[in-house]
């Protein structure tokens, strides 16, 4: 398990506390991340096959957690993780569909995200895959404002009126959903696993915000297109925020790119319930609230 970034400390946590699996953390040669006590944590130069296959050693799964510039590289993951002789390989996908060519038209940083996939299919005679998607993370998108929600000063900024619908899921959610998915690994074999805590939309969340809060909120109403052009003109001189615009356009946009419903969701083959959606907004705003109602 590669542990970093937003997810994988959630991950992590949920797989010790939560699993009767072994659990390994792979962290690079020189890493300065820490763990929690008593973590089991090998580290590899991930640019040596050798090194990263003698990590992946004695491991029947591997599940790639890895984000930015390093979803790429992957590939190199996969041939070692073969070499050892994992059995299942989990690559970093966990956000929107990126097996939807329209989602990889606006917001091409999805291109190799697709192509790992795409890579684990050529190997399906030597290890198995399986892909999550669970569309933005919920109680973090709340929180660092991703959802369009900014509690401290209330506003909230709609795409196309927000009324599309769009799935989300919290961090917490997709850690047990991992834990189901190597549980039933037969079920989940080869494929895309879709999952949700929470079929919503912007329109709904803006209602729960003002009933938490007791107050109407400042609504700034922008079209998804003008968006995702601005976020086109902001990569274009280097900015990188924009693909941020990119993503927020293509996932709460009228066409509904973020609604993973006609996918299939896998929830209740997991066995994974919906989450309280008012409770994940209340709790994501705690602390940031002059008062609740």
């Amino acid at each position: 398990m590669k542990a970093g970034g937003n997810l994988g400390p959630t991950v992590l946590n949920t797989f010790v506390n939560e699993s009767s699996f072994n659990t390994t953390v792979l962290s690079r040669e020189g890493s300065s991340s820490t763990f929690p006590p008593g973590t089991n944590v090998i580290h590899a130069d991930y640019n040596s096959l050798e090194s990263l296959k003698n990590a992946f050693k004695g491991q029947d799964v591997v599940i790639s957690l890895v984000g930015g510039t390093a979803f790429g590289d992957q590939n190199k993951l996969i041939d070692a993780a073969i070499a050892a002789g994992v059995q299942r390989f989990i690559p970093s996908e966990f956000g929107s569909r990126t097996d939807d060519s329209r989602n990889r038209v606006i917001v091409p940083f999805f291109e190799p995200k697709f192509a790992t996939s795409n890579y684990l299919k050529s190997k399906e005679r030597e290890i198995s895959w399986t892909s999550v998607v669970n569309g933005p993370f919920l109680d973090w998108g709340l929180k660092a404002g991703f959802l369009g929600f900014d509690a401290i000063t209330k506003t909230a900024t709609i795409f196309d009126n927000g009324a599309a619908t769009f799935s989300a899921t919290n961090l917490h959610t997709i850690g047990i959903t991992l834990i189901k998915l190597l549980e039933k690994a037969e079920l989940s074999k080869n494929q895309y696993v879709y999952v949700s805590s929470a079929q919503t939309s912007q329109k709904q969340l803006l209602e729960m915000a003002e009933k938490i809060t007791g107050e109407k909120w400042t609504v700034n109403n922008v079209p998804a297109q003008q968006h995702i052009e601005e976020g086109r003109a902001k990569l274009q001189k280097g900015d990188f925020s924009g693909m941020v615009n990119l993503i927020q356009g293509a996932t709460f946009g009228a066409e509904e790119l973020g609604n993973l419903a006609p996918a299939g969701l896998w929830n209740e083959r997991l066995g994974i319930p919906e989450d309280d959606l008012e409770k994940t907004v209340r709790v994501a705003f705690a602390g940031k609230l002059v008062h609740e109602a």
